[in-house]
């Protein structure tokens, strides 16, 4: 088993640029610089060159972007590419977040051919995930999270699933203050793991990080990084705070 440990955080529609620096600074000063975790920041399109060359090279810090298009390039006023986003050393992608789903009307077919082009680009992505309020309450939040990753992850080449990293978010815990239990967490962290291994291979199931993206906080990541399929935290308001932020990386 070699799965990485990751904290990821999503800066989402925040901070300014002198912000952004300020916060970068203080996680390089106050975080672990542990090779086994690996962090992770997705600040806004308008600063990831910047926040990229600002980077410590002993920090084990990767840069992410939050979106990236469907398409490669043609007249898509304000659309970024995976290929622009590799041109300037982003590591990572975002794609599929509640947010992009919820907001933005964003669809499996659109998730495909973005992680498509993040392939292309060379750039790993983290696929995100997970059932609303609705689903879990109705019992059918297995069912919804298996589809989810079945209309996706079926359409990808097998030997590229590797390159993925997977986000589980409750909906319902996202922003509401609520938080899935260690124990509701270890389950569906579980599950997909199973799902994964019926999917692909076992071995692939072992070897893939499922991190949790729903409401982690520094009071409970600790319990949260201990169950045995949470391999980490995907960290939304949280990761704006520097001091919250960071006990939350040195949790593992």
């Amino acid at each position: 088993m070699n799965r990485k440990k990751i904290v990821a955080g999503n800066w989402k529609m925040n901070t300014n640029f002198n912000e952004a620096l300020e916060l970068l600074n203080f996680i390089q000063i106050n975080s672990t610089t542990s090779p086994q975790v690996e962090k992770i920041l997705f600040p806004p399109f308008a600063f990831i060159k910047s926040i990229k060359d600002a980077l410590s090279i002993t920090n084990n810090i990767k840069i992410g972007a939050q979106n990236c298009s469907e398409f490669n390039s043609g007249a898509y006023t304000g659309e970024v590419s995976a290929d622009m986003l590799k041109s300037i050393s982003c590591d990572y992608v975002l794609v599929g977040h509640s947010e992009r789903r919820r907001y933005f009307n964003e669809t499996s077919e659109q998730f495909i051919l973005k992680i498509e082009q993040a392939l292309l680009a060379d750039l790993k992505i983290i696929f995100c995930f997970g059932e609303n309020l609705e689903h879990r309450k109705s019992n059918f939040h297995f069912k919804i999270v298996k589809t989810q990753l079945n209309e996706v992850l079926s359409r990808l080449p097998k030997d590229k699933i590797n390159q993925l990293v997977l986000a589980y978010e409750p909906v319902w815990a996202i922003g509401t203050g609520e938080t899935a239990s260690p124990v509701q967490a270890q389950e569906m962290h579980l599950y997909i793991r199973t799902v994964i291994a019926q999917m692909f291979s076992e071995e692939l199931a072992q070897n893939i990080s499922i991190l949790y993206g729903g409401s982690c906080n520094s009071q409970n990541a600790k319990e949260l990084f201990d169950c045995p399929d949470v391999d980490g935290g995907l960290i939304g308001g949280a990761s704006l705070i520097g001091p919250e932020f960071c006990k939350i990386i040195n949790s593992f």
